[in-house]
């Protein structure tokens, strides 16, 4: 290869670097601007002149008017280089935007960005209502000392009811965890790059299935287990077995993630001997990437159960069972003695189970 070949090469490569970067810069000052102009008018005028909960929703027309004002903001912020998204991927520190660092430009990009930030800290405040008298009114603080006084005057007539719950909370995060130990382990190894590039090869069906379940593991990773014990609820009806695989599927998911990581972390050496005489992918898993991941993944799976344990007392809120089921039917009838003991339960299981994890795992580091 000549000189001047491998020259030509680096410049296309540096000119499709810098036209993606300049893409990339173009779309976030496009959303900026539109979105700072939906701001200034939801939040600021309709939310300080005028209440907000009396603030006309937005018709088709203005949105667009709006979102044609903001792309034609951002865009001749970007023509001229003073660009919060050319500043944002360090645009401005490199050699071709060095000239743009210290001047007007630079300073209107930030003076933008700043904006941005304000308005949407305002708009925040707007819409979560924070309201400091009503934080310290009298009637709310006094609210508030009739609660907690109840809480922390527990009501002990229904400990034993509470006890049972607080056992099957822990069970139930057990089961979920030990349901999904099996799915994991076996799923992880296809979710791992350098297993499937090294001892599958290549090949695209195991390819195929890397991107698959990279996928559904995220997907099912990002929905919380309070929506799938609400779908699970739904499906089998309301108890510890709809809280049960709510956590499992949600434990399958994060598992397979720490498991895959680990796996691609360990000592390729050992990979590479086995290979060399002949191993078949099996017996290379299970002789040379197993040994280094054992105690990971034990660690991994006690965290996880400890996690579950906390997990569960939530998804109880929606029928999962537990002692969450039991928090929030003496919640709801405002039997506040009930709920101090409830909570004493869950913070006590909770801490013990924090203290014996970390000292189990810190054993078999």
């Amino acid at each position: 290869m000549t000189k001047s070949t491998a020259a030509q090469i680096i410049e296309r490569h540096n000119r499709r670097k810098r036209r993606k970067s300049y893409v990339a810069a173009l779309a976030i000052d496009l959303v900026l601007g539109i979105y700072c102009l939906i701001l200034l008018h939801r939040a600021l005028w309709f939310g300080v002149v005028f209440p907000l909960d009396n603030a006309p929703v937005l018709t088709t027309f203005l949105y667009a008017f709006y979102a044609s004002l903001g792309a034609a903001l951002g865009l001749g912020m970007n023509l001229v280089n003073a660009s919060p998204g050319r500043m944002m991927l360090g645009f401005f520190d490199n050699p071709e935007g060095a000239k743009v660092r210290g001047t007007w430009r630079e300073a209107l990009a930030q003076h933008f960005s700043w904006i941005v930030i304000v308005l949407t800290v305002v708009a925040g405040w707007l819409v979560t209502k924070i309201s400091i008298a009503d934080l310290f009114s009298r009637e709310g603080v006094q609210g508030a000392q009739r609660i907690f006084t109840a809480l922390f005057t527990p009501e002990f007539s229904i400990f034993e009811q509470a006890l049972f719950a607080i056992i099957e909370t822990i069970y139930l995060a057990l089961m979920a965890t030990l349901l999904a130990l099996p799915f994991s382990f076996a799923l992880s190894f296809f979710c791992a790059q350098n297993c499937v590039d090294d001892i599958f090869g290549g090949h695209p069906a195991a390819r195929t299935l890397y991107y698959s379940l990279r996928f559904v593991a995220n997907l099912a990773r990002s929905i919380e287990p309070l929506i799938w014990a609400i779908v699970f609820s739904v499906w089998v009806g309301i108890g510890p077995f709809a809280g049960m695989l709510a956590l499992a599927v949600h434990t399958i998911a994060s598992l397979m993630k720490q498991y895959s990581e680990q796996i691609e972390e360990i000592d390729h050496g050992t990979v590479e001997a086995m290979e060399s005489v002949g191993a078949a992918p099996l017996q290379v898993i299970w002789f040379a990437v197993v040994p280094q991941i054992i105690l990971p993944f034990l660690s991994f799976t006690i965290y996880r159960w400890d996690i579950n344990v906390r997990m569960a007392t939530v998804i109880g809120l929606v029928g999962g069972g537990g002692i969450g089921t039991l928090l929030v039917q003496y919640q709801g009838l405002a039997k506040w003695h009930e709920v101090g003991l409830i909570i004493l339960l869950i913070a006590s299981v909770v801490w013990i189970m924090d203290y014996l994890s970390s000292k189990i795992r810190a054993a078999i580091r």
